[in-house]
């Protein structure tokens, strides 16, 4: 079972949410027993990150479509710990997928969630529920998924305050997982 991620790369109240990211691959597990598990997600920062580790340690695949060739990739990590995670977590992957062709690092984020979608099974959102913000954003994922009758495991989480890194809660209801089509 191919399962691709989305979602908000700065991320509050995390172990809420790494506990939602548990049961929504219970229940990707059950609704698809006796297939193996395989995460294909880009490694940004927050929920690709989130879910891709959750994936390693059940013991599942990864599959790591790059938007941009590694070296450029790694400029959007501003800390030398998140480039270390992403390296050690791309050392791990089953397989890295080449970056498509593209004019603009916009157009190439959204060509790979565009990639992400087109090759999952089942889509983890760790959203906000709201609008995109930019091009091939979460809510333009989630809602080609859904027009796809694909199963959406919607994880509730807060995104960032406009203009900063600070990421937002949604309170309790942060880590609320909702599932669609499944």
């Amino acid at each position: 079972m191919c399962l691709g991620v989305t979602g908000h790369r700065f991320l509050a109240e995390v172990e809420k949410l790494r506990a939602a990211v548990e049961r929504a691959l219970d229940e990707a597990a059950a609704a698809f027993p006796d297939r193996k598990l395989v995460v294909i997600s880009p490694l940004a920062e927050g929920a690709d990150r989130l879910v891709a580790q959750a994936g390693l340690a059940r013991g599942a695949g990864l599959i790591v479509p790059m938007p941009l060739p590694v070296a450029d990739y790694l400029t959007a990590f501003e800390t030398e710990a998140s480039k270390q995670e992403f390296r050690a977590l791309l050392a791990e992957a089953a397989e890295a997928i080449d970056p498509p062709e593209t004019e603009t690092r916009n157009e190439a984020y959204e060509r790979v969630g565009q990639y992400v979608l087109d090759q999952a099974d089942v889509m983890i959102a760790i959203w906000d529920g709201q609008p995109s913000q930019g091009e091939g954003g979460t809510a333009e994922i989630v809602e080609q998924a859904l027009e796809r009758n694909m199963p959406v495991l919607h994880i509730k989480a807060g995104n960032r305050r406009p203009g900063t890194t600070e990421p937002t809660t949604l309170g309790e209801e942060q880590g609320k997982v909702v599932a669609h089509n499944l």
